[in-house]
């Protein structure tokens, strides 16, 4: 099986690297110093701060270079992602999947939801539905991310121990024979893996707090801990977080859950 990492960050990093040490056909898509990086000396990870493990894999800033894949991870920036459906076409095959591994609401966050038009795209993430034209919603399994990682350098990706990998199909459940694909490389990798029965779900639970902690720490430069052990803007962020919850169930995600169960 053939792995494509578009976008070699903290994530996509952590996720190419795991898979290639696994002994999986793993390509990348990045640009820059990072192509140059990993080109020169390999793909470096280091978990805790401990001892640094290299992996070789093929890299460039062209996907025509890397040609047809089983599976394309997009791990960019929200920022990115019309480049990247723009550029995608030479990565795919008729049974390509698509694993959207991106923080925010992704471009087909209304597919497989009750409630809401799956056929309108969401304007603000899929301006005239550009994205969805080149990555169609039927290619796409979504993946969550619960990690603490960074780029120090390019090509260089520090992560804690024991990170997590929530997948699943857009209209529901992973039992699907990609999910499960899916599913086995990672653990095989040594990831801590699981399907969803809600992958939408999933993502609205983790936006849950992001969307409430992340900007007041932003605009503070306060780290966690002292955001949320602060009464007064702790009792703000659930207020906020009442109204995202009522915002979910209105388009059929339902969180089952007090603000306190999140901080």
């Amino acid at each position: 099986m053939k792995f494509c990492v578009y976008g070699l960050g903290a994530v996509g990093g952590l996720l190419g690297g795991k898979l290639a040490a696994a002994g999986f056909d793993v390509s990348a898509l990045a640009r820059g110093k990072t192509v140059d990086a990993v080109r020169r000396d390999g793909l470096k990870l280091s978990c805790g701060g401990g001892t640094e493990e290299t992996v070789r894999i093929t890299i460039s800033d062209r996907p025509a270079d890397l040609g047809p894949q089983d599976v394309v991870i997009v791990s960019v920036k929200n920022t990115a992602i019309e480049a990247v459906a723009e550029g995608i076409a030479p990565l795919l095959h008729e049974g390509t999947t698509v694993l959207s591994a991106m923080n925010g609401v992704p471009w087909w966050f209304y597919h497989g939801l009750k409630g809401v038009d799956a056929g309108k795209p969401i304007e603000a993430v899929d301006p005239g539905g550009i994205i969805s034209r080149h990555i169609p919603h039927a290619r796409v399994v979504g993946c969550v991310a619960n990690l603490s990682a960074s780029t120090p350098a390019p090509g260089v990706v520090a992560h804690q121990p024991d990170p997590k990998f929530t997948v699943g199909e857009p209209t529901g459940g992973a039992s699907s024979e990609r999910c499960r694909t899916i599913l086995d490389a990672l653990v095989k990798a040594g990831l801590d893996a699981q399907g969803s029965p809600s992958i939408q779900q999933s993502i609205w639970f983790k936006l849950w707090g992001n969307m409430t902690l992340n900007p007041i720490s932003a605009m503070t430069g306060c780290t966690s801990d002292l955001v949320v052990g602060d009464p007064l803007v702790r009792a703000f962020m659930a207020r906020c977080m009442q109204e995202a919850k009522a915002i979910g169930s209105r388009i059929g995600i339902a969180i089952d859950a007090a603000p306190e169960a999140r901080f």
